[in-house]
């Protein structure tokens, strides 16, 4: 079997949570290969070749990212002093592809080919979530979701995430399989 996962990070966070569930399903079956890379480095090939696509990013106005609202994450960062590493890092992610433009060129698949979303979101019960957005799209690509779409809580705007969270990810990665 062969798990690709695709993320989108602003701050490390999203990140994280996506090596945790890469983790998670090593850990359940050691056999697995997996593939764990962000958007950028998620060619169409790579994408083809999984029995299993997780796809996640964080959200942004209460849904997925786009390219205004990454612009928004980095510029907001890079006025924060003592930040600069993680301005860097938002400020790579907005110039970059997000998942928006990614699954515009993700071709279709044959049902039989299974994938899950999941997201980091705030804390808040208004803050919404992206998950919901990336399964719509895998399902309009003829994936076949098997899991609820999961979200990750981040605390505050841009980290940490929220204690728990990484073992969380590892147990939601691992019941994938």
């Amino acid at each position: 079997m062969h798990t690709v996962i695709v993320y989108e990070s602003m701050y490390g966070n999203t990140r994280e949570i996506a090596e945790a569930i890469a983790d998670g399903i090593h850990r359940a079956d050691p056999s697995v290969a997996v593939d764990c890379l962000p958007v950028a480095e998620a060619s169409a090939d790579l994408t083809r070749s999984a029995d299993l696509l997780v796809v996640g990013g964080p959200t942004h106005m209460h849904g997925m990212s786009s390219g205004v609202s990454r612009r928004m994450a980095a510029t907001a960062e890079a006025k924060r002093e003592g930040h600069e590493e993680a301005a860097q890092e938002a400020h790579d992610a907005a110039e970059g592809q997000g998942l928006r433009t990614w699954f515009r060129h993700l071709s279709d698949t044959e049902h039989g080919t299974y994938a899950a979303a999941f997201d980091t979101r705030g804390a808040g019960a208004g803050s919404g979530g992206a998950a919901p957005g990336i399964a719509h799209r895998l399902e309009h690509h003829h994936y076949d979701v098997v899991a609820e779409p999961e979200g990750f809580v981040v605390e505050g705007l841009d980290g940490p995430l929220r204690a728990g969270e990484l073992d969380r990810a590892r147990a939601w990665g691992a019941a994938l399989l």
